[in-house]
């Protein structure tokens, strides 16, 4: 029989699915992004990324589809990396945080994407191949049971993915694991920051959304310690409610749920 959190996996995997067959930017409330904001004639997705936090430099340089919006913020921009280092994203879709790590850590570097959806790998393999990258690499894998190597990775990102996930313990302790001493973890998530309304927790759309999936910031910050990490710090971004207002028309997710700056280090 299948189980409620088996039911949850498949929707968003099917759902991301889809948005990489289409390879067009993602919108409607099944995904992070912001619809109404995608079908205005004023904005499209560049415009929403660089309100999530990325400059126009960082859009002009990266493979033509790679950039799907569908994040919440730019982890790329504290993630603070350095030449030669291995990056690690969890959740990396089309390739977009990827490939803006690679040209941060050089060809010394190195950067691996993890994606569960299929259709996703074979979306940012192909956008690499295109570009000619050599220092980045797309693995079909869940972020609960990561395929990489004990204590080999520098810096692990992720953009809105986390709160995507039913066991986020499992994806903190995997982390862990996988993150040498010293090495650090920055990303960018949804967290709950209320009580969310049994309505939207039970709705699979909404799950798929990155809502109904968002963790409490103080379980979050508890489960990151019982992991392991040390140095945590959550904080919310200035423009959360701007990026949230409309991800979900009615529904006042803002309310309950916000955008976060989450960072760790592995002593």
């Amino acid at each position: 029989m299948t189980t409620y959190k088996e039911e949850i996996k498949k929707h968003i995997r099917d759902n991301y699915g889809n948005i990489a067959l289409k390879g067009l930017p993602c919108c409607g409330s099944s995904c992070c992004c912001n619809n109404e904001q995608l079908e205005s004639d004023s904005l499209d997705i560049n415009d929403l990324s660089t309100e999530l936090g990325y400059s126009v430099n960082d859009l002009s340089e990266v493979p033509s589809g790679a950039n799907l919006g569908l994040g919440c913020g730019n982890p790329i921009a504290i993630a603070k990396l350095k030449e030669g280092e291995t990056v690690l994203d969890l959740g990396s879709g089309g390739g977009f945080d990827c490939f803006l790590a690679r040209q941060q850590v050089g060809e010394n570097g190195f950067v691996i994407g993890v994606d569960m959806t299929v259709e996703m790998i074979e979306l940012s393999r192909n956008n690499a191949e295109k570009a000619g990258y050599h220092n980045v690499e797309f693995r079909l894998g869940e972020i609960e049971n990561l395929p990489v190597d004990d204590e080999s990775v520098d810096v692990i990102i992720s953009n809105c993915v986390v709160n995507l996930s039913v066991d986020k313990e499992r994806v903190f302790d995997e982390s862990f694991r996988v993150l040498k001493h010293g090495g650090r973890l920055s990303i960018s998530d949804i967290l709950a920051t209320a009580q969310l309304p049994e309505h939207i927790k039970e709705d699979l759309a909404m799950y798929a959304g990155c809502v109904s999936g968002a963790e409490h910031t103080e379980n979050i910050a508890a489960m990151l310690a019982k992991s392991g990490f040390s140095l945590i710090k959550l904080t919310p971004k200035d423009n959360s409610r701007e990026i949230l207002t409309s991800w979900a028309e009615g529904k006042d997710i803002e309310n309950y749920v916000a955008s976060y700056i989450i960072e760790a280090q592995k002593e």
